[in-house]
């Protein structure tokens, strides 16, 4: 038998699965805010739901109060980032709006690293008699809002490496001739992750051999198509950013995730700079043997050198292919 405190516990994470998910559908559109999602619950009913806006504004808490209306009167009010607390041109604090609303309780699942809120979002609202929680999912939440995190902690985006190769690690012939290696449910997958990156970028060799549209072919998200970028030491390209080297990722201050898609030079400068934290490995049950290998001499002179630093962070089948993700150790 679950007792009411059990049962409290049970009802923040439940409420706190669907917060995090309607963030995590935000990713990509946000930065440089966060993907945040929050949930209003009185009396076991939602009555007030929100994500952060296109652009950062408004924010997720202002959107499930704006739909709560009176309702958010004596709820909870569940959110996958602590309120923030620092006052804006573009709109209240969400501390304070949610206190002006009569809500009684608000869960939260990480505090805000923003030095402007870090804790004094649940401050304000303790002090205007508003009990907070802070910690349910918190794993979760991270892992959704990791591109933040990353941006705040780093002073650079996640950076997410993903890879199409062949069973024996090639990613095209020794031709050049890479198209496709993945079949449909894979590059559909990959048109997902680009939905939920904010930049995309290639390298110079790419951008000629293949001119890349790098937008997102999914239907109903075509809108979500996010930036796209160069990696090169040549002239400006237009309609894209340019990047001359990988260090240039600390001047993105308005991007929260990138996602890095070719070629092998790209990809050996990224590893070599140790400037990926995920690498996604789209594999295609096919044998290449001499071809063009993923990338080059990341700057590793021993096997030992080598373990440690990445962990296995899950797969799944897709159609004919198998998606591997892997994450950085820091």
């Amino acid at each position: 038998m679950t007792d009411g405190r059990g049962q409290r516990a049970a009802d923040d994470d439940r409420w706190m699965v669907e917060a995090v998910a309607l963030g995590e559908r935000a990713r990509g559109r946000t930065a440089p805010n966060p993907n945040v999602g929050c949930v209003i619950v009185r009396d076991g009913e939602v009555v007030g739901r929100g994500a952060t806006a296109p652009g950062g504004r408004p924010h997720a808490e202002a959107v499930a109060l704006a739909e709560a209306g009176e309702r958010a009167r004596h709820a909870t009010l569940y959110t996958s980032l602590e309120p923030c607390a620092h006052r804006s041109e573009r709109g209240p604090t969400c501390a304070a709006l949610i206190a002006e609303h009569g809500v009684v309780r608000v869960v939260a699942a990480i505090e805000d690293p923003d030095p402007r809120t870090a804790g004094e979002g649940a401050d304000a609202l303790r002090t205007a008699g508003v009990e907070v929680i802070v910690g349910p999912l918190a794993a979760e939440a991270a892992y959704s809002l990791s591109g933040y995190l990353t941006r705040l902690s780093l002073g650079r985006p996640r950076i997410t490496l993903k890879l199409a190769l062949s069973i024996d690690g090639k990613i095209a012939l020794p031709s050049g001739e890479s198209k496709w290696i993945t079949g449909e449910d894979a590059r559909a997958n990959v048109h997902l992750e680009r939905a939920h990156a904010d930049m995309i970028l290639v390298g110079r060799g790419t951008y000629l051999a293949d001119q890349p549209r790098l937008d997102v072919r999914l239907p109903g998200l075509e809108d979500w198509s996010p930036r796209r970028a160069l990696l090169t030491r040549g002239d400006a390209v237009e309609g894209w950013e340019i990047l001359h080297s990988p260090q240039d990722v600390f001047g993105l201050h308005d991007v929260n995730d990138l996602l890095v898609e070719g070629g092998s030079a790209t990809a050996t400068a990224f590893l070599a700079a140790d400037l990926v934290d995920r690498i996604l490995v789209y594999r295609a049950p096919i044998l290449v043997g001499e071809g063009k290998s993923s990338f080059g001499y990341i700057g590793l002179d021993a096997i030992a050198d080598a373990h440690g630093r990445w962990r296995s962070a899950g797969g799944v089948t897709l159609g004919i292919d198998r998606l591997e993700a892997y994450e950085r150790v820091r």
